[in-house]
């Protein structure tokens, strides 16, 4: 069925002058790599074709990856869109999205929203660049892939993945990651660019282990209210990545960052888990995503805390019904 979907896809692509390409709300590196690596794809494939990078949430950090294009409205009347990493259309980062004459959905998220014409969606990849990378194999010999946008594709897998480090791994993704690299990625320019921080980053990670809470069941915490964000210059997508410094917390299998928007005044809360799952979880606080990593929001402290009494109950749950767990 998949093979089908790919092969519908593709001769969809073919049909179009007219490409715009976009992505989910406050992209990570998924969805810039998966984004990125298929407009270099296609530019170089079909260089006939206007082919369009669309989104109105720039990402700093991945900057290196490259500029996103000005789109006009008029563009839109005839072309395709392709829509990656996003599972609902409240999430597309492009307010013209509806105006597209035909839309595609690729996406490893759980199916909430089936908003394209033609929706390849793939849950249990553990990125939609894996599912780039698949579709780059699949029509190796039809497609050019470069090594800038194979780089684009590999950090996308690295960086949804845990650097491969994720339940959602398997064979098939190692293998496709390795495809890539066939193609020519330069690894340590790409790390160096994703993993290596400035002197301000470590004393923001100081700062995380001496306030993090721990709650009874083990759930691992932290508050970026307006105040930290403003003494560590950070934007709003730095301070949620700090949920990562909370993973290693023996006995502590949720964690949660919650960061304060104040250009939209509510709470963003970033949410993972080792084990047990927190999709649900985050639905039930205006959000959702994968089985253990998922994002919300809140628009109280008030229902901060509620989310967390909540999370802190799903804990004690699994842990009194589960051996073996560190």
């Amino acid at each position: 069925m998949n093979e089908e979907i790919k092969l519908k896809i593709l001769q969809t692509i073919e049909r179009y002058q007219t490409i715009v390409v976009s992505r989910h709300i406050r992209p990570d590196g998924d969805a810039v790599g998966s984004t990125m690596g298929l407009v270099k794809i296609l530019r170089d494939t079909y260089p006939e074709k206007r082919v369009y990078l669309a989104d109105e949430d720039f990402s700093d950090y991945l900057a290196f990856c490259g500029p996103e294009d000005e789109v006009a409205e008029e563009v839109y009347q005839d072309a395709l869109l392709i829509v990656i990493d996003t599972g609902t259309r409240k999430r597309i980062s492009n307010s013209r999205y509806a105006l597209a004459k035909e839309i595609i959905k690729i996406d490893h998220h759980i199916e909430a929203d089936p908003y394209g014409d033609i929706n390849w969606v793939e849950d249990f990849r553990s990125s939609a660049c894996e599912m780039i990378a698949d579709f780059c194999v699949t029509f190796r010999d039809r497609l050019k892939i470069s090594a800038e946008a194979a780089t684009d594709i590999y950090m996308g897998m690295v960086t949804d993945s845990g650097r491969f480090r994720f339940e959602g791994v398997t064979g098939e993704t190692m293998r496709l990651a390795g495809a890539m690299l066939d193609f020519g990625v330069r690894t340590e320019t790409l790390f160096a660019n994703l993993y290596t921080e400035e002197p301000a980053a470590f004393r923001l990670k100081s700062y995380v282990y001496d306030n993090l809470q721990v709650t009874k069941n083990g759930v691992a915490y932290i508050y970026m209210d307006e105040a930290v964000q403003k003494k560590f210059g950070l934007t709003l997508e730095a301070a949620s990545s700090v949920v990562g410094e909370l993973s290693d917390i023996r006995g502590s299998l949720i964690w949660v960052a919650f960061i304060t928007n104040t250009e939209k005044n509510n709470i963003r809360v970033r949410l993972r888990s080792r084990f047990l799952g927190i999709n649900d979880l985050a639905i039930k606080y205006h959000g959702g995503g994968h089985n253990m990593a998922a994002g919300a929001t809140v628009f109280s402290e008030a229902e901060m805390y509620a989310l967390i009494d909540d999370a802190d109950a799903l804990l004690g749950e699994y842990k009194s019904t589960h051996e073996g767990w560190l």
